[in-house]
């Protein structure tokens, strides 16, 4: 049996891509409506120092930049964690209508988890959404990372 992952493999690049930075790794990827991929980014918190950095919210930019508008109907996301609340109203008030999401964040997610951005009343917007695409893949990116970053030394203290 085929799994769907869509653009996911796209999102676990760019998650490997942020954890070689040093970032914590998460990946996003957005497509059109019509599937063609028009944003990836990684985390860059760090590198940007801007907490706001986060995968979602740089593919969010980027498109919103390219397409000239502050909604992206029919757009889908693929992010490799669960969206924490910042980026899950930030899908709202894009529009976004399809997530796809990798491994859930029970500590700090705000769809499943925590705030749970798009079960108030009030949301202005609720994509339809999509829990455990390459749930293992990112899973495991991100358990190697917090590993070693313990093991290592390294810098510590992002929860994201």
């Amino acid at each position: 049996m085929t799994r769907f992952h869509g653009h996911m493999e796209v999102a676990l690049a760019e998650a490997r891509a942020a954890g070689a930075r040093g970032e914590v790794p998460v990946g996003a990827a957005l497509a059109d409506a019509g599937g063609r991929l028009i944003a990836q980014a990684g985390n860059r918190m760090r590198e940007l120092s801007d907490p706001t950095a986060h995968a979602e919210m740089l593919v969010i930019r980027a498109a919103c930049a390219a397409a000239g508008s502050l909604r992206l109907p029919g757009a889908r996301l693929y992010v490799t964690l669960e969206p924490c609340a910042m980026c899950a109203a930030a899908i709202a008030a894009a529009r976004i209508a399809r997530l796809y999401n990798g491994a859930a964040d029970p500590k700090s997610g705000g769809v499943a988890h925590g705030g749970r951005v798009f079960g108030h009343p009030p949301a202005p917007h609720v994509p339809d959404i999509y829990y455990g695409i390459a749930d293992r893949e990112a899973r495991a990116l991100l358990e190697t990372f917090f590993r070693d970053l313990r093991g290592g030394g390294g810098q510590g203290g992002e929860d994201r």
